[in-house]
């Protein structure tokens, strides 16, 4: 009698407010690289349904979908290790954790009000905390790893936006605490985004402002969505000495701003 054939171990990675922008385009670098991908999404439903039919059109999973929707608020507490739950009962493993979901807005300080507080370190800080949390023993059985997505003005903050720079700049002390806390099992390391896409729904950044900003790179160009989704595939799946780190993807600009 012949034993059955053993499949090979398909990663599965859970990236948050995967439905649209860096975080869609991160979630099919993943999926490309070969990983099965658990899209979460709060509000996109549609987007997130989308992505999900296209991942897997693309590569049909042998044990079940390569890609599949969780809706969740990350403002609510009990609906993190709720989430981590979902993506293990429907895959049976989870290998890497992409903290990227973010709310991202203008606060000047005589405006900052407690619901202003609530978001912006809830989506950057207590969020990615409490998942890591809820995720920690899957991704020390699979010897795994968590990306965080920060941002270039955790370390050099931008002007107008204090509480959000303040809950980044926490989101990049918890990425080396977290490496501390986890190793040697478990990886933890974060991409630092610089002018990629700039927000939508706001004239915060005019066309002067833009173009001061990518006059100060130095690459002279924004960058895109995809350069981020490299620089998290490296990460996942090419880095197993790396952890602790953060890179900076902004073309040069925190080399001399």
């Amino acid at each position: 009698m012949t034993n059955p054939p053993v499949l090979p171990v398909v990663p599965v990675v859970l990236v948050t407010g995967a439905a649209r922008r860096v975080g869609a385009e991160i979630a099919r670098s993943l999926h490309a690289a070969g990983a099965r991908v658990a899209i979460h999404y709060r509000a996109s439903s549609a987007a997130a349904a989308a992505l999900a039919a296209e991942l897997n059109a693309a590569r049909p999973d042998a044990a079940g979908e390569s890609a599949a929707c969780f809706a969740a608020d990350l403002l609510d507490m009990a609906a993190l290790p709720r989430l981590v739950a979902a993506v293990v009962a429907r895959f049976g493993r989870l290998d890497a954790l992409v903290n990227n979901a973010s709310s991202f807005y203008a606060t000047r300080l005589d405006g900052v009000d407690a619901a202003a507080w609530d978001d912006l370190i809830g989506t950057n800080l207590k969020a990615p905390l409490f998942l890591a949390q809820a995720a920690a023993p899957h991704l020390e059985s699979s010897a795994g790893c968590i990306v965080n997505i920060t941002d270039i003005h955790a370390e050099r903050p931008l002007k107008g936006y204090p509480l959000y720079c303040a809950a980044k700049a926490g989101l990049l002390g918890l990425t080396r605490a977290l490496a501390l806390e986890l190793g040697p099992r478990v990886r933890v390391n974060a991409v630092a985004p610089g002018a990629i896409e700039w927000p939508q729904g706001t004239d915060d950044f005019p066309p002067q402002v833009r173009a001061a900003i990518i006059e100060n790179t130095l690459l002279k160009r924004v960058g895109s969505p995809a350069d981020i989704a490299r620089a998290v595939k490296f990460l996942v799946f090419d880095a197993p000495y790396v952890t602790g780190q953060v890179i900076n993807v902004d073309g040069g600009r925190t080399a001399h701003l």
